[in-house]
């Protein structure tokens, strides 16, 4: 909320917010558009400044042992975020949370990458060297993380940590209760497709 004014924020990018922001204080897109990067940077920089320095204990339980497990795992499984972050907000965020070294640098798709969230996993597949699609699987907590796995034709386990419950994630390929239960699912995806 930003001086009385709702916008939603989940699963979307946060170029898409600033733009709802921006237009509801009166800026036309063409000024948006015009100084997009500006305003990516200038978040870049106060996310640097604002950014708790340990975000360890908002780690959602089990997701650093699925990490770790599906790190251990590399001609099975690549990691990339596809998230709605500009890169370097999401990089500090990860960092910060202690779990960013899963996650190699030119791998992804990030807000930065594109306004629109369901063309995030086609950036993440073309940087993975053209990971294919049957390979590829977005996991997230909410229906706009659905909408844009679905986007790209790919499959999607939804986790019901979040805001939102089983049966607003029920058009994913599979929801579980937390991250770790994602793993039998991802073998299961990975032995058939």
């Amino acid at each position: 909320m930003l001086d009385g004014v709702r916008v939603e924020a989940a699963g979307r990018t946060d170029a898409a917010i600033a733009r709802d922001l921006l237009r509801r204080a009166g800026v036309a897109d063409a000024q948006i558009d015009s100084r997009a990067g500006d305003v990516a940077r200038a978040a870049a920089d106060a996310y640097e400044d604002l950014c708790p320095p340990d975000l360890s204990g908002f780690v959602a339980p089990g997701v650093v042992q699925a990490l770790d497990a599906l790190a251990a795992e590399p001609e099975r499984y690549r990691l990339a975020l596809v998230t709605g972050n500009i890169e370097p907000v999401a990089r500090r965020k990860l960092a910060r949370a202690g779990i960013g070294h899963y996650f190699a640098a030119g791998q992804g798709g990030f807000g930065s990458d594109s306004e629109h969230r369901g063309e995030l996993p086609a950036v993440a597949r073309a940087r993975a060297g053209g990971w294919a699609r049957e390979r590829t699987v977005v996991i997230g907590d909410t229906p706009r993380d659905i909408a844009c796995a679905r986007a790209d034709g790919v499959r999607v386990i939804a986790v019901a940590t979040g805001p939102y419950s089983a049966a607003a994630l029920a058009d994913a390929d599979a929801v579980v209760d937390g991250v770790r239960a994602a793993l039998p699912v991802l073998a299961d995806f990975s032995a058939t497709g």
